[in-house]
């Protein structure tokens, strides 16, 4: 299995996971879980990544306390694992951080900067002097030099250098982060400000050396399904693209994790195109010049802390996994539920919502499932219990939400659809113009996705997006219209 971040940082991550899973599994969770590090590194065992295995160790101790979940930040250096392994099982319930930054693995990178390297040739035309607004590069003794309290890394210079002499040195966490959230501290390592974290997850795929760490729920559920609670997954639309099976293998091999039901959020979804595109159409005769949609969790943040000025263009309507889980603690008021994410920001929606009460990302169902032994294409196949429609298992998409909204608009109501496809500096700066303007000359119905790609291409995701997007495709053509169901 590939997944959407860096292949041997996912690899370690997706290992540790599996062996906390068995430890759980196993007659001595707590002592199991200490010996994680020393069984992945036995003395006298190869050193791949790190200067001796003291060192690789403490970062496997400290993968490890993420994926007990808890913060690096606030466990003491001298707790044991299995002391760790202990107090998890006492948690009553996940804290609202969904990041954690392991200081162990962070490289503690230089500071992102503009430099001139030797290839510079003091040319007459001197392109970087015009183009720097801020006067911060002269040519002196025939080599550009750059004034540090004036440059603003804009980079304008290095993009006009002939000899591509002028580069930038960027930090991959920041440098991926569209809100300034993460930054290096004061002792040289990344830190998170969660008052601007929007939880969109890039800095967790960016980070080389897989320092930013998502912080997992896994033992809670497992300690859930463990102690005979009825536990009902909710599976996002995405999932169907990730593993080689069925969508009911799929639904077969996650009952066989313990849970009592499964239900599809693509159900929700069929709500949340209803109730948008009845908003849509009340929104346009009430004047308004456009309408972005609300089912991306990052984007919802993103809107709530840095563009309050977009939150009367944003849709009221609630997301498919709000719906869904209504429909299942309706249906289920004892029940447990639990979330399948293919991002990280569906944790900090859920945690503002009773009605979800854990989430598990993708990549660790896929840890689970080996923990476990259990081959998704060899199992029998169950159906669901709700029919979903077409419309609603392609919101894993990018244009997929939009193109549900407009099947159900009445052939009267003129629609256009703007797709955000990722968050970026550039697409916020966008969306950030629409607010102040009041209006998008390219359309009025604004979709906006914070992973390129939408939910399938989201950061904890396991199968690469062509061949994810094949699988969920053909679901999709195999499934009733909106139109059908509504009927």
């Amino acid at each position: 299995m590939s997944m959407n971040s860096p292949k041997q940082t996912s690899h370690l991550k997706r290992e540790i996971l599996v062996r906390l899973i068995r430890a759980f599994y196993s007659d001595n969770f707590e002592e199991n879980t200490r010996l994680i590090p020393y069984d992945m590194r036995p003395k006298g065992s190869e050193v791949p990544y790190r200067c001796c295995i003291y060192k690789e160790r403490a970062i496997l101790r400290d993968r490890t306390v993420a994926g007990l979940g808890e913060s690096i930040e606030e466990t003491s250096d001298s707790a044991l694992l299995s002391e760790i392994a202990q107090n998890a099982l006492k948690r009553e319930k996940p804290d609202n951080k969904q990041l954690t930054v392991l200081t162990t693995a962070c490289e503690g990178c230089v500071p992102s900067r503009i430099y001139v390297t030797d290839l510079c040739q003091g040319c007459v035309a001197r392109p970087c002097e015009s183009a720097c607004k801020f006067g911060a590069i002269k040519v002196t003794n025939g080599k550009s030099k750059i004034d540090s309290e004036k440059c603003k890394n804009c980079g304008m210079c290095a993009q006009v250098c002939p000899y591509q002499a002028i580069q930038k040195i960027i930090v991959p966490c920041e440098n991926a982060c569209p809100v300034d959230a993460i930054f290096k501290g004061d002792d040289g390592h990344a830190k998170i400000d969660f008052d601007r974290c929007i939880s969109c997850g890039k800095c967790v795929s960016a980070c080389p050396f897989g320092a930013v760490h998502k912080k997992s729920q896994i033992i809670d559920i497992l300690r859930c399904i463990k102690d005979g609670k009825k536990v009902i997954a909710m599976l996002a639309p995405a999932i169907m693209g990730q593993l080689p099976c069925t969508p009911k293998q799929l639904r077969q091999a996650i009952l066989q994790l313990g849970f009592s039901d499964v239900y599809e959020v693509a159900q929700g979804a069929d709500i949340t195109t209803k109730n948008e595109s009845e908003e849509f159409v009340e929104r346009l005769e009430n004047g308004a010049e456009f309408m972005t949609t609300s089912c991306c969790a990052a984007y919802n943040e993103l809107v709530d802390k840095h563009i309050p000025s977009m939150k009367p263009f944003r849709s009221d309507t609630k997301t498919p996994m709000y719906y869904t889980a209504e429909i299942v603690k309706r249906e289920n008021p004892e029940a447990l539920t639990v979330f399948f994410s293919p991002c990280v920001a569906k944790r900090k929606e859920a945690m503002n919502n009773p009605n979800i009460d854990y989430v598990i990302n993708y990549d660790e169902l896929g840890a689970w499932l080996i923990a476990l032994n259990i081959q998704v294409s060899e199992c029998e196949e169950s159906e669901f219990k709700t029919e979903a429609s077409a419309e609603g298992r392609n919101y894993a998409v990018t244009g997929g939400v939009a193109k549900a909204v407009q099947t159900l608009l009445p052939e009267e109501i003129p629609s256009r659809a703007v797709l955000i496809d990722g968050l970026n500096k550039q697409s916020i700066r966008d969306l950030k113009k629409y607010a102040k303007d009041g209006m998008c000359e390219l359309g009025n119905l604004i979709e906006v996705m914070s992973c390129p790609g939408g939910c399938l291409g989201g950061n904890t995701t396991l199968n690469s997006y062509k061949p994810a997007l094949k699988q969920l495709t053909n679901y999709v053509n195999n499934s009733k219209s909106i139109t059908e169901i509504e009927k």
